[in-house]
């Protein structure tokens, strides 16, 4: 009980001083109010990237592989990238005949064309060709429609499954399903409106694309270009089990001596979050180095004004001791003072990067604040609290009431 009295006494201290010195408190947050909204800022900005990875990751597939002419984020020998030679539809016919631990398989190959429906036109549409498998292979959910069939695939029917950009932008009030549009100069008639998927790191949209048979693909867009073969495991624990059975039957495809150095690349989920963990790393370094230093200087002036308002309050620490105050007491008291400063400068510094996370969020990159970055924030600032308290707040318990009370 007698701790509470004390508490609730130390804290009505506390918040007069506070109040008396109301210019040179806020001066004091300052340092923890930039502090706060760095820390505040860079979580909720690694918290809003983290989301978008995940939903863009998911896209990916964690149990399937990609069968390129490149391997991902490896730039070190793109001349020799470059001079390899395409993955073709024969590729792909051989590893369906020989493969026996995929679930399923089915190649893609894509461009840039525009699309238009009536009077309205869609620039920079990604156009995707592949087979009937497509959907099994990497998890494609429709919201409306279906699929083309393995007939429509191989007879390479004008038929199309459109993205969700698409259907805003033609259809946004009106089935699509039976429309016919036209892809650069050639019409399709709508089977299927792929759900929506959101947008790869923010950078662009997964939804502004349509998918059409491969065949039809190859005689209106050409085939001198590379395929990518999707393999999907058919467990994704045994996915190194199918990756290596890929890669041997991919050699014998081929024709790669024994010894010899494969000239394709077998890319996978892993790669993306191996490359974005290592970016992230770095990011949160150098945001905790910067937080850091901001918390410090924020310290340091705290501490300053605490060893002040300690000589200031001299001849008040020697009539506390006289009249029976304890040197926990007068620790106390000054701990509290400090920390309800930094709490203060934690608080507007959450109040004022609120609004800055939601503009970010808005025209920048995605950024969200869930309530543990709050707390974070709360914490941080009571824990800076008491550590550049601690050492004005010792000394003031220190303090010899007989010399306090001569104190002028």
């Amino acid at each position: 009980m007698n701790f509470f009295l004390e508490l609730k006494e130390n804290i009505i201290i506390s918040y007069k001083s506070i109040i008396d010195n109301k210019l040179r408190s806020m001066l004091a947050t300052l340092g923890i109010v930039i502090g706060i909204v760095a820390v505040t800022l860079m979580q909720t900005a690694i918290e809003g990237i983290n989301n978008a990875f995940e939903s863009s990751i998911a896209s990916i597939g964690a149990d399937v592989l990609y069968v390129q002419k490149y391997e991902w984020f490896n730039n070190e020998d793109f001349e020799l990238f470059r001079n390899r030679k395409d993955i073709t539809l024969d590729h792909y016919e051989f590893l369906k005949k020989n493969l026996t631990t995929a679930a399923s398989i089915s190649p893609t190959t894509a461009t840039n064309r525009s699309v238009q429906y009536g009077p309205l036109t869609l620039e920079g549409v990604i156009v995707y060709g592949t087979t009937d498998e497509y959907q099994k292979t990497v998890g494609l959910n429709l919201d409306d429609g279906r699929f083309f069939s393995k007939r429509e695939s191989e007879g390479g029917y004008p038929v199309i499954i459109i993205g969700m950009d698409i259907k805003n932008a033609f259809f946004p009030n009106v089935n699509p399903i039976g429309k016919t549009i036209k892809v650069g100069s050639y019409s399709f008639r709508i089977i299927g409106v792929a759900e929506r998927q959101g947008s790869l790191l923010g950078l662009f949209s997964l939804d502004k694309q349509v998918i059409l048979p491969i065949n039809k693909f190859f005689k209106l867009f050409g085939t001198k270009r590379s395929v990518t073969i999707n393999v999907k495991a058919q467990d994704l624990t045994k996915i190194d089990e199918t990756k290596e059975e890929l890669r041997y039957v991919m050699r014998k495809a081929r024709k790669i001596p024994t010894g010899g150095r494969d000239d394709f690349g077998i890319n996978q989920q892993d790669q993306f979050r191996q490359t974005y963990d290592s970016l992230t790393r770095l990011i949160k370094t150098i945001g905790l180095i910067i937080t850091g230093l901001s918390l410090l200087v924020g310290s340091v002036g705290i501490t300053n004004i605490m060893f002040v308002s300690v000589k200031e309050r001299t001849r008040e620490i020697g009539i506390r001791k006289a009249i029976g105050a304890k040197r926990s007491t007068i620790l106390f008291q000054f701990l509290i003072e400090s920390s309800i400063i930094c709490l203060f400068g934690g608080l507007l510094g959450i109040v004022i990067a609120f609004p800055i996370s939601l503009i970010i969020n808005a025209y920048v990159l995605p950024a969200t604040m869930p309530l543990w970055v709050v707390v974070l924030g709360i914490f941080i600032s009571l824990l800076f609290g008491v550590l550049s308290g601690f050492l004005p707040a010792y000394n003031a318990s220190k303090l010899d009431p007989v010399d306090s009370l001569r104190y002028e």
